[in-house]
């Protein structure tokens, strides 16, 4: 009668009983033993592999009371994790073993026990079995011996990710999203782990990512923070599918360029721009309009909590020049129409002030601008008349974003020997109180109407002093309401500096005449900042007005 073949109970119980044998092959005996049966214990890995990952750890553990014990004493077995193939399959039994949701006392346990088991595996720390087997291997060093075994865990993994078969085995048998969660749980502490990093980007790159709740809201947290830190680097796919499925890693990375952005007084716009860059979100925003909504959401919130400060007001419309580079980089077949960017302007005045000053001939800045003012103008006075004041709001942010076109008109206002253009006027005025309330827009109308014909007479003097510029001060803050238009007086006053004939005389009195008016340094930074910003990127060389904003700039730093 032919021999029947052991169950695996009793495979089980075999394999404990040698592993027990080999302890941790010390000995040369024990050590050829285990080369001598490691094919056979490869196959009976990928065998009891294939029971498990059907069962529930609870009814894994009562089928089989034995299972722990053996992959226990095989993962301090130098000889058995030495080898590729064997390490791969004792690996894929742990994770099996792992439940993402515990429902029961055993399965807590079998969690921890598992967690200790992985921890040993990958520890850097020096343990007495990794000085046993290096000293039998001496041209294998411990870093290099860990690395390699994470190595081998994270291809085994990505592999499994991939859907792929491993010696006859289909090791995806659980649902999709039950695994992914419960692989994501297991690569907390991995998370800043150089070797992992193909593991974190294919779960983050697998197709059922985007389905609630698939990854573990702790991995996740723990990627988000690893990135921001710099202690991880993925490919930008990785990184944009963590944003585009998880909210909060998109909402933390805004607002750490943010902070980052605001927190310097000393960041020059180069800087600026190359931390707006390199944080990844406008090459995002061009591809993903969503992410790129998102941004602009936590810009909205943070400029109504501000009141118009000039330094954030920098930031966003540096974000939006870099959001624009990314965009007109990106191949006509995968751009999509910029309504799906700004779908609540009219797209005749967003692509009127998304041109760039450098597409526009200087002759035509003027009829440019004014168009954008009138245009702007109509949707104004029609949502004011409906009561709309959201799309007030969306007119407004819009303005913000893409502000180039203020400082054009601040400049033409100032370098302009005719009459001030009332357009134009009305731009700056929109641009610092959008509100109408208590009539601040029309005030600061009237007020830099004034302003524009005192700084013109001022500057028509052969030799402005700073007395002159106090008076000046003086004279425009009784004659408006000063704690509102104080941002328009200012944005005027230093490009009349930058830019009418007389400011180079002037240059050092008149950072000294803002900061005795209580100006604020980082406003006034932020200002001349912008200005250069614009002068360089533009490829706008005004050679006068660079040397005296450097006049400025460094006065600026000794106050």
């Amino acid at each position: 009668m032919a021999q029947m073949s052991p169950t695996t109970e009793e495979l089980v119980k075999f394999w404990l009983d040698k592993a027990v044998e080999w302890g941790q092959a010390t000995t040369l005996t024990s050590q050829q033993d285990v080369c001598l049966h490691l094919q056979k214990l490869k196959a009976f890995l990928q065998h009891i592999c294939q029971k498990l990952q059907h069962m529930s750890t609870t009814v894994a553990m009562r089928m089989f009371p034995l299972v722990g014990q053996l992959f226990g004493r095989l993962c301090w077995n130098p000889y058995v994790i030495a080898d590729e193939e064997s390490q791969r399959s004792l690996l894929q039994c742990l994770w099996c073993l792992y439940s993402t949701e515990p429902q029961n006392t055993v399965e807590l346990k079998a969690n921890n026990w598992i967690r200790n088991l992985l921890r040993h595996l990958i520890s850097e720390e020096e343990s007495s079995t990794v000085s046993t087997f290096l000293q039998s291997v001496v041209y294998i060093s411990e870093d290099e011996y860990h690395s390699s075994l994470v190595k081998d865990m994270v291809l085994s993994l990505v592999t499994e990710l991939r859907g792929k078969y491993r010696d006859g085995i289909h090791i995806s048998g659980r649902s999709p999203s039950d695994r992914l969660r419960s692989l994501s749980v297991l690569c907390v502490p991995l998370v800043t782990h150089p070797e992992a990093a193909p593991l974190i980007h294919a779960l983050l790159m697998s197709p059922e990512f985007g389905q609630k709740g698939t990854l573990s809201t702790e991995f996740l947290e723990a990627v988000s923070n690893a990135l921001l830190k710099k202690k991880l680097i993925l490919p930008e796919q990785g990184v944009m599918g963590l944003w585009l499925c998880s909210l909060q890693s998109l909402e933390d990375a805004t607002l750490h360029l943010i902070d980052s952005s605001l927190s310097d007084q000393h960041l020059t716009s180069l800087d600026m721009e190359h931390l707006i860059m390199d944080s990844l979100l406008p090459k995002a925003s061009a591809f993903h309009p969503s992410i790129f909504l998102i941004v602009n959401d936590i810009f909205r919130t943070l400029l109504l909590e501000s009141n118009g400060d000039f330094v954030l007001l920098r930031l966003i419309k540096m974000f939006t020049c870099c959001f624009l580079q990314s965009f007109l980089l990106v191949e006509a077949k995968e751009k999509l129409p910029l309504k799906a960017f700004f779908p609540h302007n009219p797209q005749s005045l967003v692509m009127a002030l998304l041109m760039l000053p450098s597409d526009v001939p200087p002759q035509a800045w003027q009829q440019h601008t004014e168009w954008i003012s009138h245009s702007l103008k109509r949707a104004v006075e029609g949502q004011e008349s409906a009561g709309s004041g959201q799309d007030l709001f969306e007119s407004w942010f819009l303005l913000v974003r893409c502000g180039d076109w203020v400082d054009i008109a601040a400049q033409h206002l100032t370098a302009s020997q005719s009459e001030p253009s009332e357009a134009l006027l009305w731009l700056l005025a929109f641009y610092h109180h959008p509100n109408n309330e208590s009539q601040q827009r029309t005030d600061s109308l009237v007020a830099a109407r004034d302003v524009c014909d005192q700084l013109k007479v001022l500057f028509s003097s052969t030799s402005p002093s700073l007395l002159h510029l106090e008076k000046f001060f003086g004279r425009a803050a009784a004659g408006s309401q000063h704690r509102h238009t104080a941002p328009l007086i200012q944005q005027l006053f230093v490009n009349f500096v930058l830019f009418s004939d007389g400011g180079h005389t002037v240059a050092k009195e008149a950072v000294q005449a803002q900061m005795m008016q209580e100006s604020s340094t980082n406003g006034l930074s932020a200002l001349l900042a912008g200005v250069e910003y614009r002068l360089n990127r533009y490829g706008l060389m005004d050679v006068k007005a660079l040397s005296r904003l450097r006049t400025m700039q460094e006065s600026l730093q000794k106050q």
